[in-house]
């Protein structure tokens, strides 16, 4: 028995996955205060990702010693959000959010959808209050987006947030010489052939910062009304 009131910490990892903290934000959960853990390390290379060096870099930070911060912030923040990277490829992942989730905190997780069976895993488990799926383009122009074959996995992760019943978001970076105005239509499409309805979140392609790949400048001009429909509402942001 813990007679001294100390913090005794399960074993979850003695890895270092986590490349570094935002301790607090009122941006990234909705309506709630959070912290963001900025996981190093991604399967994708989007070309217009503006942080390679999360992507790219190594960890820095232990799960131990992120529990050891979240101790400290019980009863202050309502949720940690997990980000990065890819933050669903790291070992220990479920047990890590187990933890985080037995403190009394909200999770949210940021994925680019390659990983349905963790995703399946968490649902199951009852982890997961907020999910926001980055829907980087259509099946067409995918590969040439991510550098990567993980469009089918995407899907199946859109499916099973679907049929999970939790608060989701879909968001797209829009950038101008890589998607057009047809090819938003087409992806809004997809979201309709899937029963989807509510927002869809596009996010503006950030000019003049550095990015994994040299980009030319996106004109960030995108008619929202005009791309919205009767069931899904384009929603943009800066």
């Amino acid at each position: 028995m813990n007679t001294n009131n100390e913090l005794i910490l399960p074993k979850v990892s003695v890895s270092t996955p986590i490349y570094s903290l935002t301790s607090f934000t009122l941006l990234d959960y909705p309506h709630k205060s959070a912290c963001i853990l900025w996981f190093a390390g991604c399967n994708m290379r989007c070309l217009y990702c503006y942080n390679p060096e999360i992507v790219l870099g190594k960890g820095s930070l232990s799960f131990e010693e992120i529990l050891k911060f979240l101790h400290t912030r019980k009863n202050l923040l309502d949720a940690v959000v997990f980000s990065g990277g890819e933050c669903l490829l790291h070992k220990n992942i479920i047990s890590f959010i187990t933890e985080v989730k037995k403190m009394g905190f909200l999770v949210k997780i940021d994925t680019n959808g390659s990983s349905p069976d963790i995703v399946q895993k968490l649902l199951n488990k009852g982890l997961l209050d907020y999910i926001a799926l980055d829907y980087k383009g259509p099946k067409s122009k995918f590969k040439a987006i991510t550098k990567s074959n993980l469009y089918d996995t995407f899907e199946k992760t859109f499916d099973l947030i679907l049929q999970a019943k939790i608060p989701f978001e879909v968001r797209t970076t829009y950038h101008s010489e890589l998607l057009l105005e047809e090819d938003l239509k087409e992806m809004i499409r997809f979201l309709e052939s899937k029963n989807y309805s509510g927002n869809y979140y596009i996010q503006y392609f950030k000019n003049d910062v550095e990015t994994l790949s040299k980009l030319e400048r996106s004109n960030n001009r995108i008619d929202a009304e005009k791309l919205s429909t009767n069931t899904i509402q384009i929603v943009l942001r800066e």
